[in-house]
């Protein structure tokens, strides 16, 4: 008999980034772009929820467990404020949520699941921790690669998570991307402690 998961299985998944046109496919808005995936693979629609202020929609998980899927359409660093919005209508713990986002700190090709921790900078996740009140939920952190080389300006950093990915970095991601999917769907279904153990390790820019 399988040992159950120690924490709660995560249900909300939120992806973070930023909504408009000019956003789309930029490295700041991996998160959306998973979700997006998400929504396909599990015919989740996503729709438009004012009480949330982000793109929402509920269906049912890899074992037909319910789902829910957030795109918060508040800008970054205010995305707190319907994540927070969400949880509390479904009556979730934070736990519960699992926020999938870029992270500079790793390079192309990596990811890494974690049940806690800092947000390293990232506004989005400081603006969760804030509004959720703790730092104890699990988040799926996707490499973009580190922006700058010593001394450069904060400006270089906006023009790096802005910008879009070079054509090999975009062949990388979409590796990533298909990754992400699963290693969530076996968060979901065996734990995030399970899926952390299979596929934090994986280094995908080379092809493993």
């Amino acid at each position: 008999m399988a040992e159950a998961p120690s924490s709660p299985l995560p249900c909300l998944i939120v992806g973070l980034g930023n909504p408009g046109d000019k956003y789309a496919g930029t490295r700041h808005n991996i998160g959306f772009e998973v979700v997006d995936r998400l929504s396909k693979l599990w015919a989740v629609s996503l729709k438009q929820e004012r009480r949330f202020q982000a793109e929402y929609g509920t269906g049912f998980g890899p074992s037909r467990e319910k789902v829910y899927l957030l795109k918060p359409l508040t800008y970054m660093n205010r995305s707190g404020q319907s994540i927070r919005a969400a949880m509390d209508w479904l009556k979730l713990s934070p736990a519960q949520v699992l926020v999938v986002y870029d992270d500079m700190d790793l390079p192309v090709g990596r990811l890494r699941l974690r049940l806690s921790g800092s947000a390293g900078g990232h506004n989005g996740m400081k603006s969760a921790i804030a509004h959720l009140g703790t730092q104890d939920f699990p988040r799926l952190r996707v490499g973009i690669g580190a922006a700058t080389r010593a001394g450069e300006s904060d400006k270089g950093v906006v023009s790096h998570v802005l910008g879009n990915f070079s054509k090999v970095e975009r062949a990388t991601m979409d590796a990533v991307v298909d990754t992400s999917l699963r290693a969530l769907e076996k968060a979901l279904t065996d734990g995030v402690e399970k899926a952390m153990s299979l596929y934090n390790p994986l280094d995908l820019s080379d092809g493993s």
